[in-house]
């Protein structure tokens, strides 16, 4: 009997101990490898990172700012440009005015020497001898037509007599040919015109041969 009691209590010993060795064989194993773990980069390592970018960017900066000066240099030669041609255009279209309007400047200079002609003739004619010579009469009156007619069609062409008697004394107007004693003005004063002046729209194309006071 205590023979029995000793094999069962082998026998429950030996079941307790396969149990056991089961228990720790059915146990998962620990994995482990051989690759190394990845590490989160840090700032500075994370900038690095970026580095391969870095000269592309550059790079690329680089040519936006040269083409940003290229476009102000030829945005800027552009605007002269227009301003040149505007002048050019300006300057252009009053030397054609300028044309039109004194494109017969060189003939009134010489129309002027008729009128000047005409005049001398119909002062020339003894006043006092009119009345008694009717030819003489029509002959300083038809003088006295045509000038008027002449200085009537110098004047529809902007061309017009300049008489500076008792004005004061203009360089760009007149040409003084001598100096007279005169108390009676001021001094530079025209007391006398030998020839009178011609403009031609308010630009003098012969100045008045005048007389002026001293001072």
């Amino acid at each position: 009997m205590l023979l029995n009691c000793f094999a069962h209590i082998k026998t429950v010993a030996g079941t307790q101990n396969l149990r056991l060795r089961c228990n720790s064989k059915t146990q998962f194993p620990r994995c482990y490898t051989t690759e190394k773990q990845q590490q989160q980069p840090t700032g500075n390592e994370a900038m690095e990172g970026k580095s391969p970018l870095s000269p592309e960017i550059d790079r690329l900066t680089q040519e936006l700012s040269t083409a940003k000066e290229q476009n102000r240099e030829l945005l800027d030669k552009y605007k002269r440009a227009l301003a040149d041609g505007e002048n050019m255009r300006t300057r252009l279209n009053k030397q054609i005015s300028d044309a039109k309007i004194f494109g017969i400047q060189s003939f009134c200079k010489d129309l002027l020497e008729v009128a000047d002609t005409l005049g001398h003739a119909t002062q020339a004619v003894p006043k006092d001898k009119l009345n008694g010579n009717a030819d003489l009469k029509n002959l300083f009156e038809g003088l006295c037509m045509t000038r008027a007619s002449l200085l009537q069609a110098f004047k529809r062409h902007g061309l017009e007599p300049v008489d500076p008697i008792n004005t004061k004394f203009d360089p760009n107007m007149h040409e003084a040919l001598f100096q007279k004693e005169d108390t009676t003005v001021e001094a530079n004063t025209v007391v006398e015109v030998t020839k009178l002046g011609y403009k031609l729209h308010e630009r003098c194309i012969r100045p008045a041969l005048v007389g002026v006071s001293k001072c």
